[in-house]
Protein backbone atom coordinates (compact mmCIF):
# COMPACT_ATOMS: atom_id res chain seq x y z
CA UNK A 1 0.00 0.00 0.00
CA UNK A 2 2.99 2.24 -0.57
CA UNK A 3 1.83 4.54 -3.35
CA UNK A 4 -0.86 2.36 -4.94
CA UNK A 5 0.70 2.77 -8.41
CA UNK A 6 -1.36 5.92 -8.96
CA UNK A 7 0.22 8.89 -10.71
CA UNK A 8 0.94 12.12 -8.88
CA UNK A 9 -1.82 13.84 -10.84
CA UNK A 10 -4.26 11.08 -9.91
CA UNK A 11 -3.31 11.31 -6.26
CA UNK A 12 -3.69 15.11 -6.38
CA UNK A 13 -7.10 14.74 -7.99
CA UNK A 14 -8.25 12.19 -5.42
CA UNK A 15 -7.18 14.40 -2.53
CA UNK A 16 -8.73 17.48 -4.14
CA UNK A 17 -12.09 15.75 -4.47
CA UNK A 18 -11.86 14.59 -0.85
CA UNK A 19 -10.95 18.11 0.26
CA UNK A 20 -13.85 19.62 -1.73
CA UNK A 21 -16.33 17.16 -0.22
CA UNK A 22 -15.16 17.99 3.30
CA UNK A 23 -15.34 21.70 2.55
CA UNK A 24 -18.84 21.35 1.09
CA UNK A 25 -20.03 19.74 4.33
CA UNK A 26 -19.44 23.11 6.02
CA UNK A 27 -22.04 24.67 3.77
CA UNK A 28 -24.48 21.95 4.77
CA UNK A 29 -24.10 22.97 8.42
CA UNK A 30 -25.23 26.49 7.57
CA UNK A 31 -28.13 25.16 5.49
CA UNK A 32 -29.17 22.88 8.35
CA UNK A 33 -29.17 25.76 10.82
CA UNK A 34 -31.01 28.00 8.35
CA UNK A 35 -33.90 25.57 7.97
CA UNK A 36 -34.14 24.59 11.64
CA UNK A 37 -33.24 27.84 13.45
CA UNK A 38 -34.18 30.56 10.97
CA UNK A 39 -34.48 33.14 13.78
CA UNK A 40 -30.70 33.07 14.19
CA UNK A 41 -30.38 34.69 10.76
CA UNK A 42 -32.46 37.75 11.71
CA UNK A 43 -30.04 40.71 11.90
CA UNK A 44 -32.47 42.64 14.11
CA UNK A 45 -32.14 40.03 16.87
CA UNK A 46 -28.36 40.35 17.22
CA UNK A 47 -27.24 40.87 20.78
CA UNK A 48 -23.88 41.23 22.47
CA UNK A 49 -21.06 39.18 20.98
CA UNK A 50 -20.59 37.10 24.12
CA UNK A 51 -24.33 36.68 24.60
CA UNK A 52 -25.79 35.43 27.85
CA UNK A 53 -23.29 32.61 28.30
CA UNK A 54 -19.93 34.41 28.18
CA UNK A 55 -17.85 31.63 29.85
CA UNK A 56 -19.21 29.01 27.46
CA UNK A 57 -18.68 31.22 24.42
CA UNK A 58 -15.10 31.97 25.47
CA UNK A 59 -14.41 28.29 26.16
CA UNK A 60 -15.84 27.25 22.79
CA UNK A 61 -13.76 29.94 21.10
CA UNK A 62 -10.57 28.75 22.80
CA UNK A 63 -11.26 25.14 21.89
CA UNK A 64 -12.05 26.09 18.28
CA UNK A 65 -8.78 28.02 17.94
CA UNK A 66 -6.86 25.15 19.55
CA UNK A 67 -8.25 22.47 17.25
CA UNK A 68 -7.65 24.56 14.13
CA UNK A 69 -4.06 25.21 15.26
CA UNK A 70 -3.62 21.50 16.02
CA UNK A 71 -4.88 20.67 12.52
CA UNK A 72 -1.90 22.47 10.98
CA UNK A 73 0.60 20.84 13.35
CA UNK A 74 -0.73 17.33 12.77
CA UNK A 75 -0.96 17.79 9.01
CA UNK A 76 2.65 18.98 8.88
CA UNK A 77 3.76 16.00 10.95
CA UNK A 78 2.03 13.63 8.54
CA UNK A 79 3.57 15.34 5.52
CA UNK A 80 7.03 15.05 7.08
CA UNK A 81 6.39 11.37 7.80
CA UNK A 82 5.22 10.86 4.21
CA UNK A 83 8.42 12.40 2.87
CA UNK A 84 10.57 10.42 5.30
CA UNK A 85 8.93 7.06 4.53
CA UNK A 86 8.14 7.88 0.87
CA UNK A 87 4.52 6.88 1.46
CA UNK A 88 2.02 9.31 -0.03
CA UNK A 89 -0.81 7.85 2.06
CA UNK A 90 0.48 9.91 4.99
CA UNK A 91 -0.17 13.07 2.95
CA UNK A 92 -3.77 11.96 2.53
CA UNK A 93 -4.00 11.07 6.23
CA UNK A 94 -2.70 14.52 7.11
CA UNK A 95 -5.30 16.10 4.83
CA UNK A 96 -8.13 14.15 6.45
CA UNK A 97 -6.94 14.86 10.00
CA UNK A 98 -6.46 18.54 9.25
CA UNK A 99 -9.90 18.92 7.68
CA UNK A 100 -11.58 16.89 10.42
CA UNK A 101 -10.12 19.12 13.12
CA UNK A 102 -11.23 22.22 11.23
CA UNK A 103 -14.67 20.66 10.98
CA UNK A 104 -14.64 20.30 14.77
CA UNK A 105 -14.57 24.09 14.96
CA UNK A 106 -17.62 24.23 12.72
CA UNK A 107 -19.39 21.63 14.83
CA UNK A 108 -18.80 23.80 17.89
CA UNK A 109 -20.59 26.58 16.01
CA UNK A 110 -23.47 24.24 15.22
CA UNK A 111 -23.66 23.29 18.89
CA UNK A 112 -23.74 26.96 19.87
CA UNK A 113 -26.58 27.57 17.42
CA UNK A 114 -28.72 24.67 18.58
CA UNK A 115 -27.97 24.48 22.30
CA UNK A 116 -27.55 28.17 23.11
CA UNK A 117 -29.37 30.01 20.27
CA UNK A 118 -26.15 31.96 19.74
CA UNK A 119 -26.44 34.36 16.79
CA UNK A 120 -22.70 34.52 16.10
CA UNK A 121 -22.33 30.77 15.48
CA UNK A 122 -21.12 31.58 11.98
CA UNK A 123 -17.76 32.77 13.38
CA UNK A 124 -16.93 29.20 14.39
CA UNK A 125 -18.06 27.83 11.05
CA UNK A 126 -16.08 30.57 9.30
CA UNK A 127 -12.96 29.61 11.26
CA UNK A 128 -13.42 25.99 10.19
CA UNK A 129 -13.87 26.96 6.54
CA UNK A 130 -10.82 29.23 6.53
CA UNK A 131 -8.75 26.47 8.13
CA UNK A 132 -9.90 24.01 5.50
CA UNK A 133 -9.07 26.40 2.69
CA UNK A 134 -5.47 26.37 3.89
CA UNK A 135 -5.44 22.56 3.85
CA UNK A 136 -5.88 22.33 0.09
CA UNK A 137 -3.68 19.40 -1.08
CA UNK A 138 -0.43 20.64 -2.59
CA UNK A 139 1.20 18.89 -5.50
CA UNK A 140 4.66 19.55 -4.05
CA UNK A 141 3.84 17.51 -0.93
CA UNK A 142 2.64 14.59 -3.04
CA UNK A 143 5.71 14.71 -5.28
CA UNK A 144 8.05 14.91 -2.29
CA UNK A 145 6.38 11.83 -0.79
CA UNK A 146 6.55 9.92 -4.08
CA UNK A 147 10.16 10.47 -5.09
CA UNK A 148 13.31 10.35 -3.06
CA UNK A 149 15.42 13.46 -3.30
CA UNK A 150 18.77 12.99 -4.98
Amino acid sequence: MQNNGQSTAGQQQTMSVLWAALLFSQLLFVVLIFFTKRELFDPRALGPVLGNNAPIIIAFGAVALAVVAASFVLRKQNINKAIETQNVMFVQTGLIIGCALCEASSLLGVMLAFAFNYHYFFLWIGLGVVGMLFHFPRRADIEAANFKKI
